[in-house]
């Protein structure tokens, strides 16, 4: 991209966009983030220069400046894309891992984070403002929704769906086909073999209510 990016977090997905960006030889203006202490710190040697909602510098976004959204909470990024939409008329741009392999042939919304050695496949659709850690699978026909989070060395397999604001845990494994609910949470190392409904919690191998 030719525009450098302003990173709103600064804190373990903020660290993660920031090296994505760098893995591309993307500039990174700046980080903002709510925590005062971070303030006039440095993350990888690019400066944390205030809050998310800092006007003067977010003024900067469209024209000059594109925009990253890496804040940790869910509904905190969906609130934070609302905003830059109506109020400055900008959507987050993708961070999208150099060493991620994502398919000319997938489906892919704004804002997304896509980590080291991540694989899309063909066919898959990613949502938007949806994070991917690293070494996670989404092969073929499978969905993640909107804001949904993969924790590193997920697999989503073949025509798996995982529904908006659904947390997926690191090395869990969803087979082919099965559909995770909205807002639902699959703990680490999980083995889904059958749908998971919306809210529910699910654990072990196989994966079973807690």
């Amino acid at each position: 991209m030719e525009n450098p990016v302003i990173i709103l977090g600064a804190q373990a997905v903020g660290t993660a966009a920031l090296d994505a960006f760098l893995s591309n030889d993307v500039v990174v203006y700046c980080l903002l983030d709510d925590e005062p202490k971070l303030h006039n710190t440095e993350l990888l040697d690019v400066p944390v220069m205030g809050n998310t909602d800092d006007g003067e510098l977010l003024k900067l976004l469209g024209k000059k400046c594109e925009v990253f959204v890496a804040t940790e909470d869910a509904a905190s990024r969906r609130s934070l894309t609302k905003m830059l939409r109506e109020e400055y008329e900008v959507v987050p741009v993708n961070s999208i891992h150099q060493r991620a392999s994502v398919s000319p042939h997938a489906e892919l919304g704004h804002g997304n984070y896509v980590g080291p050695n991540v694989v899309v496949a063909a066919n898959a659709k990613v949502g938007e403002g949806v994070l991917i850690g690293p070494n996670a699978v989404v092969e073929g026909q499978a969905t993640v929704g909107d804001y949904a989070q993969l924790g590193s060395g997920a697999q989503v397999g073949v025509g798996a769906s995982v529904g908006a604001n659904a947390f997926v845990g690191a090395g869990a494994v969803l087979v082919a086909g099965v559909k995770v609910g909205d807002k639902a949470r699959v703990g680490a190392g999980s083995v889904v073999v059958a749908d998971v409904p919306a809210g529910q919690t699910v654990f072990g191998n196989p994966a079973a209510k807690v």
